[in-house]
């Protein structure tokens, strides 16, 4: 019966966790960073502030926590990492990987592009939104590593270029600057973009 309490519990808290995040999402969208409020989150959620706090924390962390869910798209909440690398060990071979992160930018860009632009508004005028996007932009080069050494696993690299050389690759040419100035601004198709991130990365990496 305690189980079955603890799991309703858990529950009604990943719940009230994934209300509060869509809440911050669509007013981080629609008011911007700055002027988005935890009592506004609060209220749109129907929670308490309090809840805000206990369970996702500060507005820097509601933000930290929108792009997670973003990102993981129909995933949330599951990790994105935990996701790529069930997808990355199921590759057979290296061109299944470079296939994978092409496809994988070309999935996640679309749905994250303008959070993305929210959150670099938001980091010219506020400092801890502006440590939330180097600490993201950080974790993103330390995951990419991971996709360099399933890489060199599989015959890549042959270069000679290290680990660590080959996830700075994977983040530039992955860079959602870099995805919004291609498909954003100049009009590039998301057919193009993706069959170019895999020319750029296949010619880097194999």
């Amino acid at each position: 019966m305690e189980i079955r309490h603890n799991d309703r519990r858990l529950a009604q808290a990943v719940a009230t966790k994934a209300a509060v995040v869509e809440a911050a999402r669509q007013l981080f969208l629609s008011r911007g960073y700055v002027a988005t409020t935890i009592g506004a989150v609060a209220e749109q959620a129907g929670v308490a502030i309090q809840t805000i706090y206990n369970s996702v924390g500060n507005k820097a962390a509601l933000l930290s926590a929108v792009v997670d869910a973003t990102a993981a798209g129909p995933d949330a909440p599951r990790p994105v990492p935990e996701t790529m690398r069930e997808r990355t060990a199921a590759a057979a071979d290296a061109a299944a990987v470079l296939a994978l992160l092409a496809d994988w930018f070309a999935e996640v860009h679309p749905r994250s592009s303008q959070l993305f632009s929210v959150m670099r508004q938001a980091s010219a005028v506020d400092a801890e939104a502006a440590k939330v996007e180097r600490d993201r932009a950080e974790i993103r080069l330390r995951n990419y590593a991971e996709a360099a050494a399933a890489l060199r696993r599989r015959g890549a690299l042959t270069s000679g270029m290290s680990d660590e050389q080959a996830a700075a690759v994977i983040w530039s040419v992955g860079h959602p600057d870099t995805y919004r100035s291609l498909v954003l601004d100049f009009a590039w198709g998301l057919e193009r973009y993706r069959d170019w991130v895999h020319a750029a990365l296949k010619a880097a990496l194999a």
